[in-house]
């Protein structure tokens, strides 16, 4: 199942990032941060987990833990890495897919949350490859895209301007990719029985949501 968010970010938090990747001594190569055969495709550079940018990324979890739509598709347990991530030209990150395990921690749902306007940057679009094709993804600052963890996916080389994005990582409650995607229809459900009013349903939606996430629950 793949989710795309608008608006997870406002004006002001993308001001935030902004200053950020401003500070060029923050960065170092992305390469370090790669799993064994991912480090030799990537190309890029990722902020150092400190100062402003690890507020940054707290303050992205702290936005996604609360947001109804994260909340309803990815059923997070925890954030394992949230990354900031830039893009100049010529870089690029060829096909991979995200590591089983980071830190010692499965991993269910991965997610790029993009930081800078799709028009101030050419290229760099999220490549992810599914069986009709691939789906290209380019989304406006402040706009997330969710996806599994187990899909083969690149980011298309920039040719001009910077791409800036915050790539993260999620272990969900719910370890199965096709439960998730069931419970995340039965919350849309919930969702318009309660702009419906219709209490009887919504009580008995709730019952079937509980006795779902008692069965597919991760503990």
């Amino acid at each position: 199942m793949f989710i795309e968010i608008a608006d997870v970010l406002g004006k002001a938090e993308l001001k935030l990032a902004q200053a950020v990747f401003r500070q060029e001594e923050g960065f170092q190569d992305g390469a370090q941060t790669a799993g064994r055969v991912a480090r030799r495709v990537k190309k890029n550079e990722q902020a150092k987990a400190e100062g402003l940018a690890a507020d940054f990324t707290a303050l992205v979890e702290k936005r996604l833990v609360v947001h109804e739509v994260f909340r309803a598709a990815a059923r997070p347990r925890g954030f394992i890495r949230v990354l900031l991530s830039r893009y100049r030209p010529g870089m690029a990150y060829g096909t991979h897919v995200d590591d089983a395990f980071m830190d010692g921690t499965r991993v269910d749902l991965s997610f790029t949350l993009f930081l800078s306007e799709p028009e101030t940057y050419e290229g760099g679009e999220l490549v992810i490859e599914e069986p009709g094709g691939e789906r290209l993804v380019k989304l406006p600052a402040g706009s997330l895209v969710l996806y599994p963890s187990t899909t083969l996916h690149r980011v298309a080389e920039v040719t001009k301007g910077e791409r800036r994005a915050a790539v993260g990582w999620v272990r969900s409650l719910v370890r199965g990719a096709e439960e998730r995607e069931t419970l995340f229809d039965l919350a849309l459900a919930l969702r318009q029985a309660e702009t419906g009013g219709n209490e009887a349903l919504i009580n008995r939606l709730l019952k079937i949501q509980g006795s779902l996430l008692r069965r597919w629950g991760d503990d």
